[in-house]
């Protein structure tokens, strides 16, 4: 930790001295080499193939533990039954397997084990393609210093427009021919270098083309909420004049209505089909009215005819009962 905090304090005031004397902005870009090594595609694919042998070189060592575990567990068992010497043998067996499982962690696993040996090699070549990107990019966009953000450097804020590794990591895929963007990417990301170069070397333009975009943006908005509003406005207009008309026309019908109408005629095949159903409704209707007028005439007749019969037979029986009156009066004695 004092390292990282010497070496942040020495680079600092070294950054520092040299602005004083150039009398200019110093321009500090940073990378961070952990992101690049995991998006480079080669590197990928190659720390995929080494930790596949590190899973190998792991099984290879559970062996001989399991190996040792069983022993000894054995040994255990068998202990009151065994020789000094027989004892001794099978220690020294255990001791044995015990060493040699040792060193084989120690070969693959080890500080300067098979492990740490090929990711060097693995990565040394990323970092020379990384090294020349960075030249690159520092050349051309006019840096002064490119730090590492993952190295031993202690760097305690970095902001991210300064940060070239997504750059970096273009560029070696680039010239490694193995980008996976289409033409039309490609063009449009140079584009925008191109142009980000151009601010980069001016940052007067760069301001001024944030604040276009910005005026541009609420003149944009500004014209959506206008038409988004007139044609509120129209819709409200046409639906008040729709209607009027069906109030007028006296068939004002819901919007269920409507809709039922509009899916009912869809399934109709032709006005002709239309017309011929109507008149065979027609039709059928007329007949049914007539009908019932006849039924409804002939019930009427019907029940004239009853109450007249009825009306006489009533009279009939009157003219009796008071003639059968009148005799039975002549009758009784004076």
């Amino acid at each position: 930790m004092r390292k990282q905090l010497i070496a942040f304090i020495f680079i600092t005031s070294f950054i520092f001295v040299a602005n004083a004397q150039s009398g200019k902005g110093i321009r500090i870009g940073y990378i961070d080499m952990e992101y690049i090594l995991q998006s480079v595609p080669d590197y990928a694919e190659a720390n995929n193939q080494l930790d596949q042998k590190a899973q190998k070189w792991k099984q290879e060592i559970d062996v001989k533990n399991n190996e040792i575990s069983k022993l000894k567990e054995s040994l255990k068992i068998e202990k009151v039954l065994l020789t000094k010497e027989l004892l001794e043998e099978r220690e020294e067996a255990i001791r044995f397997l015990e060493t040699e499982m040792s060193d084989l962690q120690q070969k693959h696993f080890g500080p300067k084990g098979d492990l740490i040996v090929q990711k060097a090699v693995l990565v040394k070549p990323i970092q020379d393609q990384v090294f020349n990107a960075v030249q690159d990019i520092a050349e051309k966009r006019k840096y002064d210093f490119i730090l590492d953000k993952s190295s031993d450097l202690t760097v305690l804020f970095a902001a991210k427009r300064f940060d070239v590794s997504d750059l970096v990591i273009r560029t070696i895929i680039r010239s490694s021919k193995k980008d996976p963007r289409s033409k039309k990417e490609i063009k449009a990301d140079d584009a925008k270098e191109y142009q980000e170069d151009i601010e980069d070397a001016n940052p007067a333009l760069a301001e001024r083309k944030k604040l276009l975009e910005e005026k541009k943006a609420a003149k944009d908005k500004m014209v959506a909420d206008k038409k988004a509003a007139a044609e509120e406005k129209k819709n409200a207009a046409a639906a008040k004049r729709q209607e009027i008309l069906d109030e007028k026309a006296g068939k004002k019908t819901s919007p269920f209505a409507e809709q039922q109408s509009t899916e009912n005629t869809e399934h109709v095949e032709s006005t002709a089909d239309i017309k011929a159903e109507a008149a065979k409704q027609a039709s059928a209707d007329r007949e049914a009215n007539r009908k019932a007028l006849a039924d409804e005439k002939a019930k009427t007749l019907e029940d004239r005819k009853r109450a007249l019969e009825e009306k006489k037979a009533k009279t009939l029986a009157d003219r009796e009962a008071a003639k059968k009156a009148k005799e039975d009066a002549k009758k009784k004695p004076n």
